[in-house]
């Protein structure tokens, strides 16, 4: 049976399209699997502490012993890791929104929320980011005692 070579440009291009998409779905799945476990749990730097530890010590400040490392996306209690797609707002400016009308500003690492206490110029500032903080950890509420985003 002698075959045409359209259809053997389509069976190549098929195949083609199809290998491609399973790595699409491969380098995907990856990324988000990196991303997942990065926020899973608190992060502990050992580099962040022993910086904590020096800055406290230039200002002759002790630095609690109870000051732990968390890393997470900063958002609002009422609506956690998921901002309403419809209400047209970047997730800072919803979670701003929801803090406004007296939600609390909250820490989501992974499936854990963490309520945020601390400064709220601060926390303002760094809501709808992923952010890497300090603070003393009291039941499931953080005091935060300093931020930085994440790169």
């Amino acid at each position: 049976m002698k075959r045409s070579s359209f259809a053997l440009l389509s069976f190549c291009l098929t195949v083609g399209l199809v290998v491609a998409l399973g790595m699409a779905i491969l380098f995907a799945s990856v990324t988000l699997a990196f991303a997942v476990a990065r926020t899973l749990s608190p992060v502990i730097d050992k580099s962040s502490k022993a910086d904590a530890a020096m800055v406290a010590a230039e200002t002759e400040q002790a630095v609690p012993a109870n000051v732990q490392t968390f890393g997470g996306l900063i958002t609002d209690d009422h609506c956690g890791a998921r901002h309403d797609m419809g209400s047209n707002k970047s997730p800072a400016e919803c979670a701003n929104a929801c803090v406004h009308n007296g939600a609390k500003y909250a820490l989501v690492a992974g499936e854990t929320v963490y309520s945020l206490q601390g400064d709220a110029q601060e926390l303002a500032r760094a809501s709808g980011l992923r952010v890497t903080l300090n603070g003393v950890l009291t039941g499931d509420t953080i005091q935060v005692t300093s931020i930085a985003a994440n790169p």
